[in-house]
């Protein structure tokens, strides 16, 4: 499966994508927000693995795919929505990104085709998400993309020696048919 936008492909993971996932998986700045202290090869190698296979579920419902250039060369990051185990008209999505490539709008635009992906091909009524307070930078990526504040969730993750707040967002199907309109 692929998605395409204005300047990035989003398609489905292959088992040869590990390299690229763990060369920005072990870089300090992405390790920030994350429990682990260092990615290793067969870590990195499961974690692709795991979405290789989920594209095998019949019916689907996690997607999620490597972020790359049009031109299929390097993955830059993933993006994914994963409907909820207990329902159908709901899922949640999530996305990281090499961090040589923040600030330049590609998190905001795979976000937007993986939100217009939920909505118009999967009829879900919610999307959700979730961030580290702290990380101003993905809090925005999802302002950016429509989702609305709904809540913060004190200390309800520890990591790196610490308690860490949470964000929750959500954007309902009615409020981006409004914005869709717009845009």
């Amino acid at each position: 499966m692929r998605i395409a936008t204005e300047r990035l492909l989003l398609r489905d993971f292959v088992t040869d994508d590990w390299p690229d996932v763990l060369a920005y998986q072990r870089d300090p700045r992405y390790l920030q927000f994350y429990p682990w202290a260092d990615r290793t090869e067969a870590e990195v190698r499961r974690f692709v693995k795991l979405f290789v296979d989920q594209q095998t579920e019949r019916p689907r419902r996690n997607f999620q795919f490597a972020i790359t250039f049009p031109d299929g060369g390097q993955v830059i990051g993933n993006i994914g929505i994963r409907r909820k185990p207990e329902n159908d008209w709901e899922a949640d999505i999530g996305y990281e990104l090499a961090p040589e490539y923040w600030g330049r709008g590609y998190a905001t635009e795979a976000a937007l085709a993986i939100v217009d992906f939920g909505f118009r091909e999967l009829g879900l009524h919610r999307i959700s998400s979730w961030c580290i307070a702290d990380n101003a930078a993905s809090a925005r990526v999802l302002e950016r993309v429509g989702l609305r504040p709904e809540g913060r969730l004190r200390e309800n993750e520890h990591f790196k020696g610490r308690w860490w707040d949470t964000l929750l967002y959500g954007l309902l199907e009615s409020e981006w048919r409004t914005s869709a309109t717009s845009r």
